[in-house]
């Protein structure tokens, strides 16, 4: 069994681009948001395949709208730490989203 992502350079960067584009446009309040999105980018483009070559798609079932606590916890907890935070805070959205995936 292993895992298989399935990205393309050009989604990449499409990806990069509009987010970079919200960063700006919301004065770095998107970042917050940009650490979930990039983990569902990640996490939907995975397989899992088996050892009989059959492979099953991950889904990861957050949206940005059910994370607005937790975004407010992590913008304090970032402020109160002068930007520390953000490093431990990009490690508990990938905990959250994976926690919050299934392999259908």
């Amino acid at each position: 069994m292993y895992v298989k992502a399935n990205i393309g350079t050009v989604e990449i960067l499409l990806h990069l681009i509009i987010w970079f584009v919200i960063i700006v446009c919301t004065f770095g309040i998107g970042a917050y948001f940009f650490a979930y999105s990039f983990a569902k980018f990640i996490i939907n483009r995975t397989q899992i395949v088996d050892s009989d070559g059959e492979s099953r798609t991950m889904v990861c079932h957050t949206d940005m709208f059910s994370n607005i606590g937790h975004v407010i916890l992590w913008i304090i907890i970032t402020i109160l730490t002068f930007g520390l935070g953000y490093a431990v805070y990009f490690y508990k959205v990938w905990n959250y989203s994976l926690n919050n995936s299934t392999v259908e």
